[in-house]
């Protein structure tokens, strides 16, 4: 694509806008957002952007409706200032996990979450490690869905972890575990357990050998915490040799913190999708940047390159 590449950051995540700018060797566009005094955000693009290919980070995290109005009302902005394309880069997508009506009178909220970003003018959307990955087919324009295992497993691997076993702290996600488990010559193990509330969850069975090995528990996300340290727990109690909890976004609700500081793990594995306060550091939480990996789409996007030949790959911070 001719037309100028100019990449702009919400307030969601500027740090990872940041270093993703740092690795491609270009300015972080500028871009206001504030607050009137009844709480409406108020966007304002600062430079000319008309024919530009833009692409705006805007991860949907935490204040979660906050940082959505925030995307849309940049993303009409840049429509309004004529420029030629809009990328929405959401590292990571709020509203999910209600993907599905799974009782009555519910909504679908992550479809009408689709529409908003669509009819505010995007051309297209990339994203990572989505929590269902069929949201791709909710939106009307084209959709890059990239996946954090080109780093998380490059860091696993110079761990060399022996006799390592990946598993999956729930069935749902086993199929993640699998693409691990493959990427890492591993083992396979999945923690088979039944969902009391919307909060709770009871662990079965373990399907698979976990005593004596090295266990890496891998997730798309750690929100409350619950479901991977209570696996961890138990393929600890099962003989586990040391375990490993890795997941892509850490959104660390509630009392996740005090869960994972009582785990019986060596470390916790997390990536920058999100940003971590400092409240939250911990020694043994590690955060790898996807700055990189959202990088290098970002460019093989702006000049119509394959982007799925990252998934093969490994790729450092």
């Amino acid at each position: 694509m001719a037309n100028s590449m100019k990449v702009f950051s919400g307030t969601a995540n500027r740090p990872l806008a940041e270093r993703m700018c740092e690795h491609l060797n270009l300015r972080l566009g500028e871009a206001s957002v504030t607050r009137f005094p009844d709480g409406e955000v108020r966007v304002k693009i600062e430079e000319d952007v008309r024919g530009a290919d833009v692409f705006v980070l805007q991860p949907t995290c935490p204040p979660v409706n906050d940082n959505l109005m925030e995307l849309v009302l940049l993303i009409d902005a840049f429509k309004r200032a004529s420029a030629e394309r809009i990328t929405a880069v959401v590292p990571y997508f709020g509203y999910a996990r209600q993907d599905r009506k799974d009782e009555g009178r519910v909504p679908i909220s992550a479809k009408l979450v689709s529409n908003m970003i669509v009819q505010a003018g995007a051309s297209r959307v990339l994203c990572l490690d989505l929590h269902a990955a069929q949201i791709q087919g909710f939106f009307d324009i084209p959709v890059d869905h990239l996946y954090a295992a080109p780093v998380l497993s490059r860091y696993f691997r110079r761990l060399d972890i022996k006799d390592l076993v990946v598993v999956a702290p729930d069935v749902g996600s086993s199929r993640l575990a699998r693409g691990y488990a493959k990427r890492l010559n591993a083992g396979l193990a999945i923690v088979d357990k039944r969902r009391v509330s919307d909060r709770v969850t009871e662990v079965m069975n373990v399907i698979g050998d976990v005593k004596g090995k090295g266990v890496l528990l891998i997730d798309d996300m750690i929100s409350t915490g619950s479901s991977i340290t209570q696996a961890a727990k138990t393929v600890h109690d099962l003989g586990a040799k040391e375990v490993y909890l890795a997941a892509t976004h850490a959104l660390l609700c509630g009392n996740a913190m005090a869960l994972l500081d009582a785990a019986p793990v060596e470390a916790v594995v997390v990536t920058d999708t999100i940003p971590l306060p400092e409240a939250k550091q911990r020694p043994n939480l590690r955060v790898l940047s996807v700055a990189r990996l959202l990088g290098e789409a970002i460019l093989r996007i702006h000049h119509a390159e394959s982007v799925s030949r990252l998934f093969q790959m490994d790729m450092d911070e």
